[in-house]
């Protein structure tokens, strides 16, 4: 698997929003990384841990979000189910897991249902340690600031519109990634 390649086919070799999905994601990766490896107790596939990492956002050149240059169609929160649609049709179905498991801190089908959010009715919580792992990770990165790294209290402020599960989950990968 070689997520470069990935990049390259879909955003092409040069361009803005290229730009800014590299830099994200390779801060999301490096922080990942770095707790994974001060973590040797847990099990972690750190070669996927990366790869995932870096794909995680690919589904945002299909999304309306000008401000970072994206310029398609379909709603932002879309941008996760849209990048596993991607990676499940290049043969990738547990990198696109990731995708669409790593928005807000994971969003329930209760909050899918209440909110009226243009997802299918299904839970989409992370499961595994690494996609756990990748979505804790990325609560630190904006793509407005990108390489700016924000503090745990400002990851957390960020999911307060996810509510509090959302909330309770970051607090349980604070405890768990520590």
């Amino acid at each position: 698997m070689n997520p470069q390649a990935l990049i390259d086919k879909y955003y092409g070799i040069d361009g803005p929003l290229r730009q800014l999905l590299l830099i994200h994601s390779r801060s999301v990766a490096q922080l990942a990384l770095d707790i994974a490896h001060r973590h040797p107790e847990l099990p972690i596939d750190h070669s996927f841990l990366e790869e995932a990492a870096l794909l995680h956002d690919i589904g945002i050149l299909h999304c309306d979000a000008p401000r970072i240059h994206c310029h398609g169609t379909a709603p932002y929160i879309l941008h996760g189910r849209l990048g596993a649609d991607m990676l499940r049709a290049e043969g990738f179905p547990r990198h696109a897991r990731v995708c669409e498991r790593h928005t807000g801190a994971g969003i329930t089908r209760a909050a899918i249902l209440a909110q009226h959010l243009p997802l299918p009715p299904q839970d989409f919580l992370p499961e595994t340690l690494e996609e756990q792992l990748i979505c804790y990770a990325d609560k630190f990165f904006s793509k407005t600031h990108l390489n700016r790294q924000k503090t745990p209290e400002q990851a957390l402020r960020s999911l307060e519109a996810f509510g509090s599960d959302s909330i309770e989950r970051f607090r349980h990968w604070q405890q768990l990634f520590s």
